[in-house]
């Protein structure tokens, strides 16, 4: 047994919950692990391996972190005091309980005020909290393992919602393979506090305001979402997630639940919208039994809701009653009791960089060639290196969509490369991450890295350290496809003294790609004081038996 923490430091509120969690029961594949899971497919069960959750603790204060941080910009230094007296509970409690594990995410405000980095640092020092500051698509990730352990999801088609206070994650679900999530600014706090912070009534003026905002925002997302579904398909089952949809599940309740849970009736939903709408949050809360916090941010929340269910023809929304927390939680379940999942791993963001090179029209095949090649020579090379697995995985991110740039312009396409993986959502990566994988793709050709450059300074230094080292393996296999033709199509290293000698398989011809080799593998020799030689090790037939 396990006892774990989460803590969910949203926009509209700081929450915390404490759980007993069992090992999971042994399988056919071991303790738990899904290897069709891992792998990213939709073929893997929907039973759950660590729920139930045994509740030992939960606390909520309500503190809006994103009061002033939507339309000024910066978190006001009595909310930040808030919060880090709300943390010091939390730890207490953390601590009485003797939790062996515990993660604490701040969302949209945090990771959006000019002044988050102080607030993480107070947390830190004031109350003991480690807060990490978490991007859109690592929530939309922790809200899909909790669905996923929660809901039978089958082979079916679903759209997960989490709408949260400064903005809004869209996940679509084939089976239990996520094919596309997007984080958008459609929150419930941020409207609030843009559209309607005098706390009046809403009246048919703003009610026209805050749908046409919300179909702005929406409209390309939504548009790839029905791209991605096919013409003629829809999605099978509309999940949401967040604190105003279970309050909209306990108001508008669907008359006879599924098998998949409680869930929200639409129609009830837009009746409910049209008598809360023209009325003070004070009168909400009083008719309709709701918080202060919650009173005046359930009309955009449905809102939301309501606009995504009419778009796609959904008479009800299932509300599985999991978020954020229980997302962070399965996910420290899975660390404490199985260890780093780097084949699972691998797989997601492998997946998340084919869909972006795809959307930019990517070489595909070359990318995947480089891939495989880069990561057989970082196997080779690691009594050199000293990188561990997860790097490994960077390595493959950044040699999949090392030429994505050539979307924009080939001459500096390594540069756009660059530009592209830095402002994209990449499932699975850090912020931090995500630049090592911009910058290894950055220096797979051209000019080697240089404290002269912005993007390689503002690293840190061992991240530094890192790029140098993969960029440098990058830019030999991908001289190994110097044409895209695959001419080499194995290869292995091996140290002797102070050569790596590649052994190559393919095509005879294949004058181009070592002249390639040799001429890119300058980084190479300064990164791992390794001169390259190439030796042809492709298996020759053997010639016939001379006649008796």
């Amino acid at each position: 047994m396990a006892r774990l923490a989460a803590i969910d430091i949203g926009s509209n509120a700081i929450r915390l919950r404490i759980v007993d969690v069992d090992p999971p029961a042994l399988g056919a594949f071991g303790a738990g692990r899904d290897p069709a899971l891992a792998a990213g497919s939709t073929g893997a069960p929907d039973a759950p391996r660590f729920h139930p959750f045994r509740d030992v603790h939960a606390d909520r204060a309500s503190v809006r972190l994103g009061h002033d941080v939507f339309t000024k910009g910066r978190l006001e230094a009595g909310v930040i005091g808030a919060a880090c007296e709300a943390l010091r509970r939390f730890r207490t409690a953390m601590d009485a309980a003797k939790v062996d594990r515990y993660r604490a995410v701040a969302t949209s405000a945090a990771r959006e005020a000019q002044n988050g980095d102080l607030f993480v640092e107070r947390a830190a020092r004031e109350a003991g909290v480690h807060i990490e500051v978490i991007e859109g698509v690592e929530e939309a990730r922790l809200v899909q393992i909790a669905v996923r352990e929660r809901v039978p999801l089958g082979g079916r088609t679903a759209l997960l919602v989490d709408i949260g206070g400064g903005s809004t994650e869209l996940t679509l679900l084939r089976g239990r393979e996520a094919v596309f999530s997007r984080s958008l600014p459609v929150g419930t706090v941020r409207m609030v506090e843009t559209f309607l912070e005098d706390r009046r009534p809403m009246d048919a003026g703003h009610r026209r305001l805050i749908e046409e905002y919300v179909d702005r925002v929406m409209v390309e997302a939504m548009r790839e979402i029905v791209e991605l579904l096919g013409e003629g398909s829809g999605v099978d089952l509309l999940v949401g997630t967040g604190g105003n949809i279970e309050t909209l599940a306990d108001l508008c309740p669907v008359p006879s639940p599924s098998a998949d849970g409680r869930g929200i009736d639409v129609a009830a939903m837009s009746r409910l919208l049209d008598e809360l709408a023209p009325r003070t949050p004070e009168e909400r809360a009083q008719i309709y039994g709701l918080r202060p916090d919650r009173a005046d941010t359930i009309v955009p929340a449905a809102t939301v809701l309501g606009r995504i269910a009419r778009a796609f023809a959904q008479p009800l929304i299932v509300a599985p009653g999991v978020g954020l927390k229980e997302g962070v939680l399965v996910d420290l379940a899975h660390a404490h009791f199985l260890g780093p999942d780097f084949r699972g791993e691998t797989a997601a963001v492998s997946d998340a960089c084919t869909r972006l090179g795809r959307r930019y029209h990517f070489d595909e095949q070359h990318g995947a060639l480089v891939a495989r090649l880069a990561e057989r020579l970082f196997d080779d090379l690691a009594p050199r290196h000293r990188l561990d697995q997860r790097d490994r995985i960077l390595l493959r991110a950044a040699a999949l969509l090392h030429d994505v740039g050539d979307f924009v312009r080939y001459e500096g396409h390594h540069k756009h490369s660059y530009y592209i993986i830095i402002h994209s959502d990449l499932m699975g990566l850090t912020p931090e991450e995500r630049a090592i994988v911009a910058n290894i793709a950055r220096y797979h050709r051209k000019s080697p890295p240089s404290m002269d450059h912005d993007n390689f300074r503002a690293l840190s230094r061992d991240a530094r350290a890192k790029v140098k080292a993969m960029a440098a393996i990058l830019r030999v296999a991908d001289a190994l496809d110097r044409e895209h033709r695959a001419k080499v199509t194995e290869v292995s290293g091996r140290i002797d003294g102070d050569t790596l000698v590649l052994e190559v398989q393919g095509v005879e011809d294949r004058a181009l790609e070592e002249w390639t080799v040799v001429a890119k593998a300058g980084m190479l020799r300064d990164a791992f004081g390794l001169e390259v030689r190439m030796v042809d090790a492709t298996p020759r037939s053997l010639p016939p038996p001379a006649a008796a």
